[in-house]
């Protein structure tokens, strides 16, 4: 297994961050940090990554886990090319998440935590996303995709399959 170690560029970088905060509170760099290493080591955090993190930050491996557990924007395990984060809270649920969440299941496939088997998607439910008035909705990497129906999926599909090649 490869060792888990930032960049020299990354590593300035996560210098950068701990300074913004006074010494001895260098936990408070945590949520960028973790960001930065899900960016660095391939969209997830391994343990190592974690544990990696911890001590970067002079903190337990365990405040890294009960953060990155904490929050739906961390993913624990590898995921594909393109992350579907759909809201499954009551707004996006009464608008028609759940029947969204069903139609991407079938349409590839896979069920909610699952990625195709050529790594291309991945399917996640969130917690609210704060667009409530555009239910049903997902975000797709830094965008939200917004007033959702089975064709509206089946074009972003069609668009990342087509960014893909």
């Amino acid at each position: 297994m490869a060792v888990v170690q930032f960049s020299e560029e990354k590593l300035n970088k996560v210098k950068e961050i701990i300074a913004r905060y006074p010494e001895g509170k260098q936990k408070s760099a945590l949520i960028p940090v973790l960001h930065l290493a899900q960016e660095e080591f391939g969209g997830w955090l391994s343990a190592e990554t974690m544990d990696y993190v911890a001590g970067l930050l002079q903190i337990t491996s365990i405040e890294v886990y009960e953060v990155a557990t904490f929050y739906s924007m961390f993913n624990l395990k590898p995921v594909g090319k393109y992350l579907f984060e759909v809201c499954q809270t009551g707004p996006c649920m009464v608008s028609g998440s759940d029947q969204i969440i069903d139609y991407i299941k079938n349409k590839l496939g896979i069920g909610v935590g699952e990625t195709t088997p050529d790594g291309m998607f991945t399917l996640k439910t969130v917690e609210c996303l704060g667009a409530c008035g555009y239910a049903p909705m997902m975000q797709l990497g830094k965008h939200f995709r917004e007033h959702l129906t089975p064709a509206k999926v089946d074009e972003i599909i069609a668009e990342c399959r087509a960014k893909a090649n």
